[in-house]
């Protein structure tokens, strides 16, 4: 019958297909193969390292990266750069990471406190500082005490942020001196029109002439090219930030997390950094006493 002529067709076409899988070597892929983006390999050609960076820190730490691939070719390098209270937060929501660098000891005594650093924590760069305003200054910024003035636009990092915190450290020093007047802080903070989640975005509001002035980092500005210019804050109300690095508690590459640790903090790292504005710090300088 035609019906039983074609089942048995049906049957043939499945032994032939079974065979033809068997003989390709078909077969499904065990889990441990399947590994899911989550997860990353420790070993061989698909080792990655993963740094955790203040986002003040993207120029020079994506040039050491670029070095430490050249000496460990089959290592991927990968980076998060933000601000240093996002970092942490994202590491105690459980973000892999092998290294963490910060802008500032509290952050990183928070990730310590919350189990998330291995070892001891370094130093290996300071920062000040700075007023940024546009290029072509609308507001005729020309001192720090502009900020005061009525109508000025001021942005300022959150105070999360270690350069916002900072930043209010430096007001409150400068309301102590007879030349600003003891409200200058609250005038200041008064005028603030923005207050933005990293240094960076400070930045490019003032750039792109959303605000007058911003307070940022020395080395922002120096990286930002001709669309703003710096003021100097007087050196007796500067805030120095120091940066502390650190293996990431969670790390799944402690030996390369600590190789790229110590070309951070190595004369080559320290030359880059320096290029970048950063002011070098002794290899055996762990917490100095004039942070902050």
């Amino acid at each position: 019958m035609r019906f039983e002529r074609w089942s048995a067709r049906r049957a043939l076409l499945l032994v032939l297909v079974l065979a033809s899988l068997v003989s390709c070597g078909g077969r499904s892929t065990p889990a441990a193969e399947r590994a899911p983006s989550t997860m990353r390999s420790t070993e061989g050609e698909n080792a990655q390292l993963v740094v955790f960076a203040a986002s003040s820190l993207l120029g020079p730490f994506e040039q050491l990266g670029e070095a430490f691939r050249s000496r460990h070719p089959s290592v991927a390098v990968s980076f998060n750069f933000a601000g240093s209270a996002q970092l942490v937060a994202q590491l105690e929501q459980g973000a892999l990471a092998d290294v963490a660098a910060f802008a500032d000891s509290d952050n990183m005594r928070r990730a310590q406190a919350a189990g998330l650093i291995r070892g001891e924590p370094v130093v290996f760069a300071r920062n000040r500082l700075a007023l940024v305003v546009p290029a072509s200054n609308p507001a005729g910024i020309e001192r720090l005490a502009d900020l005061a003035r009525p109508g000025v636009k001021v942005v300022l990092a959150h105070e999360n942020v270690p350069a916002g915190r900072y930043a209010r450290t430096m007001l409150t020093r400068a309301s102590q001196r007879p030349d600003h007047g003891p409200d200058f802080a609250q005038r200041v903070l008064a005028n603030v029109v923005s207050q933005e989640v990293n240094v960076k975005q400070v930045l490019a509001k003032v750039a792109l002439g959303e605000a007058d002035v911003g307070i940022v980092y020395v080395t922002d500005i120096e990286a930002a090219g001709p669309s703003v210019r710096a003021l100097e804050i007087p050196s007796e109300l500067n805030v120095i930030a120091c940066y502390p690095i650190a293996v990431a508690a969670a790390s799944q590459q402690p030996a390369l997390a600590d190789e790229f640790i110590a070309l951070v903090r190595s004369e080559t790292g320290q030359q880059l950094l320096a290029q970048y504005g950063f002011e070098p710090v002794s290899r055996n300088l762990s917490e100095p006493g004039s942070c902050g």
